[in-house]
């Protein structure tokens, strides 16, 4: 009975609750729908950050990539000079990737970065052309390049040293137009600044100032002397006589030389037996005016 009859106390407050639920919503509207705006606010923050930083890491993980793909490129081409060949147009497809990526992200400081990346991909092709790059091409291209440049320096805002990276690329260009005066103000710019201290910008724009005065001069190779054609002689080459060595033949040697025969033995008995192979050498007679020799036991 106990239990029946708390069961049917709770049964009553439900539904008593139930009956004032109308009744307590009009009395805290405004309450119940700051509550819920900020349930959903908190809730939505959750879902944009998080998508965020899945768009971040996508967008740096598409940067390396084509900083990769820059960098392969350049590889490729030295390695097709090495060849004899000219691949150095490859490189304006990662520049086009570039200028695609910072137009669509939204973050300034990767766009910067690419637009930097870009013009100095479009210098490099100048330089790894193999041939003369005509003034048109050259100018058109530095122009590209000057207008990347100068985009980074909007975008980079507050951040110094995108925008030296960005300037000193500008004097780069104004070097290679023959904009020498323009190029050292630029540098001079960077120097000053002292904003920069510790920056690479600021090293390389007081090297330039060291060593552009070396530029301004123009560069000429001595021409390769003539190769010298060598003419074939008609005298035949001699050759070396082959030596074959043989057995000496006794009966060739000259009897102009003096040949000393030994005295034969007192005990004929103790000379061994000759060789096989033993010819028997004979001097030359003795000469007629030579007297006659006694025998140690002929009687004078």
């Amino acid at each position: 009975m106990k239990s029946e009859h708390r069961h049917e106390l709770k049964t009553n407050e439900l539904a008593e609750w139930l009956g004032n639920l109308p009744q307590w919503m009009k009395e805290n509207l405004i309450t119940i729908i700051i509550i819920s705006a900020v349930i959903i606010a908190v809730a939505i923050f959750f879902v944009w950050n998080s998508h965020r930083k899945k768009a971040v890491a996508q967008e740096q993980l598409e940067f390396t990539n084509l900083l990769n793909q820059l960098r392969s490129s350049k590889m490729q081409v030295l390695s097709a000079q090495e060849q004899g060949r000219d691949l150095s147009f490859i490189l304006l497809q990662p520049a086009n990737n570039l200028a695609t990526f910072a137009q669509n992200t939204m973050n300034d400081r990767m766009a910067a970065l690419a637009l930097i990346k870009r013009a100095e991909a479009l210098r490099t092709e100048l330089h790894y052309r193999p041939g003369t790059v005509s003034q048109q091409d050259r100018t058109m291209q530095i122009n590209q390049a000057e207008a990347a440049y100068t985009e980074a320096i909007r975008k980079s805002s507050a951040n110094q040293p995108l925008i030296a990276a960005a300037e000193f690329g500008l004097g780069l260009c104004a070097e290679e137009l023959g904009n020498f005066d323009k190029a050292k103000q630029i540098y001079q710019d960077i120097v000053s600044n002292s904003n920069l201290e510790g920056v690479v910008a600021l090293a390389a724009a007081e090297h330039r100032l060291k060593t552009m005065d070396d530029y301004k001069q123009k560069v000429v190779f001595k021409p390769a002397p003539p190769v010298a054609s060598v003419p074939q002689s008609t005298t035949p080459v001699a050759t070396q006589p082959k030596i074959q060595i043989k057995p000496v033949d006794a009966n060739l040697v000259p009897m102009s030389l003096p040949i000393q025969v030994p005295a034969p033995p007192n005990n004929i008995s103790d000379v061994a037996p000759p060789h096989p192979n033993f010819i028997p050498v004979y001097g030359p007679p003795a000469p007629n005016n030579v007297s006659k020799v006694s025998e140690p036991n002929e009687p004078k």
